[in-house]
Order: structure tokens, then C-alpha cells, then sequence
């Protein structure tokens, strides 16, 4: 069992297409609840993983998760929090996609990019990610992105934006 003591690990659902959904990120003292179900309950994986930058990970022998549960009321409560906040992250997923517009999504997302990184405004992003973890276009991508530009809200470059306030 993983549990990430620095970096980054953004989790993704993959369609048979190819397409990327961004579930959650994974940051500092936190793990991945797929993780849990998954290895306690021994079936693979049906997400992706992929650390944003160097990461240092602490891993816990799988044959130890039960145990541990009965035993250390402190890591059930890790383990449970874990899976209480991730299904929360995915349900704010399921809400964006389902009563969102695309536009809105996009904001939310740069929003979270910011929290999740500690990036500063003047950071950049590539748009051909976005639109990947997103689940749509680059060009859809870059017209939301124009129009947000057309506000004064961002400065556009190839492959990149820049923020220049707060969204």
C-alpha cells in the first residue's frame, strides 16, 4: 500500500479509446483509496497513475491491511478518510460532468490545479493535457481558453496559458 510522504500522483480513468478522465491527485500524506479497494480486495487496478514530479512513497506490505484494521484504530481511520474523501473527489467529477457546461469544468479545473500544485498564476499550463484530463479537445480546450483570454483572465501561448488573476 502506497502513501505518498512527497510529490505528486495524478489518478485517471482510461477509456478503450485512449481518453483520460482526472479523478484526483494524491499529495503529501495522503493514498489512493483505488488502491485500498483494489489490494485488499486482490483485482486489478482499473485506474491510472502517474507521479507529476519526484515523489517519495512509504509502501505497506499488503499482507499487513487487515490486520492493521482491527488492530490500529488510527490507520482504519486513515484508510476510512482516505476512502471518504476520494469517493467525495469522484463525486465532484460525476457533478461537473453531468450538470457542468465544458466552460465551467475548465475553470473549476485550473482552479484545483493551483490548490492541489501550490502554482503560482504566472505558472503555466499545456493546453494538450487539459484537454486530455478533461475528457475532450484540444481545440475545444483552446476556444474556452480564447474566450478566457478575451476577459483578461489569462494570457494564451502556443501549447501553454498563464493565469493572470485569480479565476
Amino acid at each position: 500500500m502506497p502513501i505518498v510522504l512527497s510529490g505528486s500522483v495524478k489518478v485517471s480513468r482510461i477509456d478503450d479509446d485512449g481518453k483520460e478522465l482526472l479523478l484526483y491527485y494524491v499529495n503529501p500524506n495522503e493514498s489512493c483509496a483505488m488502491t485500498f479497494t483494489c489490494c485488499m480486495q486482490q483485482y486489478p487496478s482499473e485506474i491510472k497513475a502517474v507521479a507529476e514530479e519526484d515523489v517519495t512513497m512509504l509502501t505497506i506490505p499488503i499482507t499487513f491491511m487487515d490486520e492493521w484494521l482491527v488492530k490500529y484504530p488510527t490507520w482504519k481511520s486513515f484508510v476510512m478518510r482516505t476512502i471518504r474523501n476520494r469517493f467525495h473527489e469522484m463525486l465532484n467529477v460525476i457533478d461537473q460532468i453531468a450538470f457542468q457546461k465544458l466552460d465551467e469544468r475548465l475553470v473549476y479545473y485550473l482552479k484545483r490545479e493551483i490548490k492541489s500544485h501550490g502554482l503560482h498564476t504566472d505558472q503555466p499550463f499545456p493546453m494538450s493535457q487539459i484537454a486530455s484530463e478533461l475528457a475532450t479537445t484540444r481545440v475545444v480546450i483552446s476556444r474556452l481558453l480564447k474566450a478566457l483570454e478575451n476577459d483578461k483572465r489569462v494570457l494564451l501561448y502556443r501549447n501553454q496559458i498563464k493565469l493572470l488573476r485569480d479565476l
